[in-house]
């Protein structure tokens, strides 16, 4: 048998400080502090550090020594690739990177997909505060964050006393939508709406199942509509309003092929969502219905492909909504009450609004 090779042993910041004949202060500058040290000596430091492989500051030991991760969480209580997939979510992160990249921190995605009550990721994390994006009250991974003893900021939902909020104010962008639909002349309305709860339900959402909504911005935005209605005689009650678990264009044809199929008299479908609506479109389409002259369809939050669909819609800052959070939590200090960041939002009249066409219209018409 040959002889047993001999691993060279790793160099240490003492053994590399010795082989320079500096301190170990100086060796941990180099990385950490670099702005202490001159370019010429930073350069000689690193330069042996790669000759005799030192792969610099253990960083685990150090994040026990400053008891600080260097890093921000994002909570998101779907699959991950939904951060990467959904045009509002995509937009939420983006805003978060930039306020950590100001920040010099890093961003850790913390996915927890819907259904699982196992909350070893939250616990496992290592990070200096929480983002929450848009997660149910009885989220069993919220419970989680908010047991940690580091600061939290919730964008959308749901509202905790106590806890940092960033979002829009559904209530009145919901409101001023509803009106426009209402001075159209629309009284035959249907809703397509997300997922309103961590149950499952594809099908028709009734009061009960509105009013108990654990999602808390789906809740307040048809509040708003039911309040807007009522105000011109429509009894909500009889008002269809379907719910999707998924948040796709393809669930969003989906959900307007079933509402359309119970009520054909529909005259405006009114989506919680672009993405909902951009189903609906695509639904009317392949049922020959013309929007608006047929169909009225109306979305929320103002993504690119709604703008390029001229859909009528809500728009809301998303990358600003992520970028205030994250610094919202970065500048979290001493304060006496929960702060409030109230993004404006803007409603925006498309091609894809316009009154309801009357019986004769729709008899006679072309």
């Amino acid at each position: 048998m040959g002889r047993p090779m001999r691993m060279r042993r790793q160099a240490t910041l003492a053994s590399l400080a010795a082989e320079l004949g500096v301190s170990r202060t100086t060796v941990s500058n180099a990385y950490n502090r670099p702005d202490q040290l001159s370019p010429e000596l930073r350069k000689r430091v690193l330069e042996t550090a790669r000759r005799l492989g030192y792969p610099g500051p253990d960083p685990v030991a150090r994040s026990l020594r400053t008891r600080k991760a260097g890093a921000v969480g994002l909570l998101l209580t779907e699959n991950l690739s939904y951060a990467f997939r959904d045009p509002a979510a995509i937009g939420v992160l983006e805003g978060l990177a930039l306020a950590c990249e100001d920040a010099g921190v890093g961003l850790h995605l913390v996915p927890a997909s819907p259904g699982r009550d196992d909350v070893a990721a939250v616990h496992r994390a290592g990070v200096d505060g929480f983002v929450v994006y848009s997660v149910p009250d009885d989220d069993p991974h919220l419970g989680a964050v908010l047991a940690r003893p580091v600061p939290t900021v919730i964008i959308d939902q749901p509202r905790i006393e106590g806890v940092d909020r960033v979002g829009p104010d559904d209530t009145s962008a919901v409101t001023a939508l509803a009106e426009h639909i209402i001075q159209l002349g629309h009284r035959q309305i249907g809703v397509l709406c997300m997922r309103l709860a961590r149950d499952r339900n594809d099908g028709f959402a009734y009061l009960d199942r509105q009013q108990s909504a654990h999602f808390h911005v789906q809740r307040a935005r048809l509040e708003a509509l039911a309040k807007a209605f009522a105000k011109v005689g429509v009894d909500w009650s009889t008002v269809p309003v379907v719910e999707r678990f998924e948040h796709t264009v393809d669930d969003g044809a989906a959900a307007a092929r079933h509402l359309l199929d119970a009520h054909p008299q529909v005259t405006a479908l009114i989506c919680t969502s672009d993405i909902l609506a951009l189903g609906a479109l695509a639904e009317a389409n392949r049922r020959g219905l013309r929007v608006p002259a047929d169909l009225t369809v109306t979305g929320f939050d103002g993504i690119a492909e709604a703008e390029r669909a001229g859909l009528t819609t809500v728009h809301q800052p998303v990358l600003e909504k992520g970028r205030a959070a994250g610094k919202l939590l970065l500048s979290s200090g001493d304060h006496v009450k929960p702060r409030i960041i109230t993004l404006n939002t803007q409603l925006r009249i498309g091609t894809t609004s316009a009154p309801p066409r009357t019986l004769e219209q729709h008899w006679f018409g072309p």
